[in-house]
């Protein structure tokens, strides 16, 4: 089960790696930033761009308690439900969003955060779903995710790999025959070290399934690097302005950082190739510069070759130099002038 297929994009470590650009809360609350974000995912190269599906009242409660009060980070002094307050995206724009999307030509689809956000997202023919990284031991929403048998794509921060076996298990048990896992930290943003990339090694042979990596850091390296340890999906926050103030402005990429990403990730993907000690095509006018034998001196024919009259030297065009011992010592065939190559067949063996 090393592949998935999304509107007909296959995904998999012999397609080039599938780029998300995870909109979250960076429209700001103006439906005309999300649509610019539509425009920007499009036009930077990104194969589908991502939403996010609740409510404040869906995923917390109206409480300031401290358990529900944010402390240090990006989000600290505001309580759960005031920052999903601010952050969430009005349900009524999800299908013009989708409309737009499909008009310009790039695959949209969601997270959702509870069974009403499907039913919402079922009602717009969502082609899949990504189960976000907190909501990963969520196992009866990732079954009824999967009861639509739309692909599935599960995060898998703070998850361990128990609780990452039980996610799949969950989906598995609920219908879903399309499923990728991501690798992801938590953090916001998440500093490079944190990420352990050798863990999609790992996770490509644990769990049987695609790879690939939500990557929380504040550039491209991360995300680039992981495509040569098997990631075949790239997940990013964008933004059409860092300093814009939004929830997740400050760790998002904007526009020419989603472009490099794009090109980037493809360029890394096309590196890896397959196991070739051969020839290359680019290098194939460049043999002149390779070593073999040469003559470097007249001899007649019949006469003995001495060190005297072979040489390695550049180009290569000439007997590879690891012939030298069997070339001394024999007579030559003809006579043959300085600057000619040595080839077997004007040595008498």
């Amino acid at each position: 089960m090393r592949k998935i297929t999304i509107n007909k994009r296959q995904i998999g470590a012999e397609f080039p790696p599938y780029v998300i650009a995870e909109m979250s809360a960076n429209h700001n609350g103006d439906i005309n930033n999300a649509y610019r974000i539509i425009d920007m995912a499009k036009s930077s190269g990104a194969d589908a761009v991502k939403l996010q599906t609740y409510r404040p009242d869906t995923i917390t409660m109206d409480m300031k308690t401290s358990e529900f009060m944010i402390e240090g980070g990006l989000w600290s002094g505001q309580s759960l439900y005031e920052l999903y307050e601010k952050a969430y995206m009005p349900w009524e724009w999800h299908k013009p969003l989708f409309d737009y999307a499909k008009k310009v030509g790039i695959t949209i689809f969601s997270s959702p955060f509870d069974n009403t956000a499907v039913d919402l997202l079922e009602d717009l023919n969502a082609p899949a779903y990504k189960i976000a990284s907190f909501e990963v031991i969520d196992l009866p929403l990732i079954k009824y995710v999967a009861l639509t048998g739309k692909p599935m794509i599960i995060s898998t921060g703070m998850a361990n790999a128990e609780e990452i076996q039980e996610a799949i298990d969950a989906a598995k048990e609920g219908g879903c025959k399309s499923l990728a896992i991501l690798h992801c930290v938590s953090g916001y943003p998440a500093p490079p070290e944190d990420y352990n990339l050798r863990t999609l090694v790992d996770m490509q042979t644990r769990f049987d399934l695609p790879v690939g990596l939500s990557d929380h850091t504040i550039d491209n390296t991360t995300a680039i690097a992981s495509v040569a340890l098997g990631s075949c999906i790239i997940e990013k926050h964008v933004t059409l302005d860092r300093d814009g103030g939004g929830a997740d402005d400050s760790f998002s990429l904007e526009p020419p950082e989603l472009q490099a990403l794009c090109n980037d990730a493809k360029t890394a993907w096309s590196a890896l190739g397959s196991v070739d000690y051969g020839c290359k095509a680019s290098e194939q006018d460049n043999v002149k510069f390779r070593r073999s034998l040469y003559f470097v001196k007249d001899i007649n024919e019949g006469e003995t070759i001495t060190a005297e009259h072979v040489k390695s030297i550049r180009p290569g065009f000439g007997l590879a130099p690891k012939y030298l011992d069997q070339v001394l010592g024999k007579k030559v065939k003809q006579t043959v002038k300085c600057g000619r190559k040595v080839t077997m067949d004007i040595i008498a063996l």
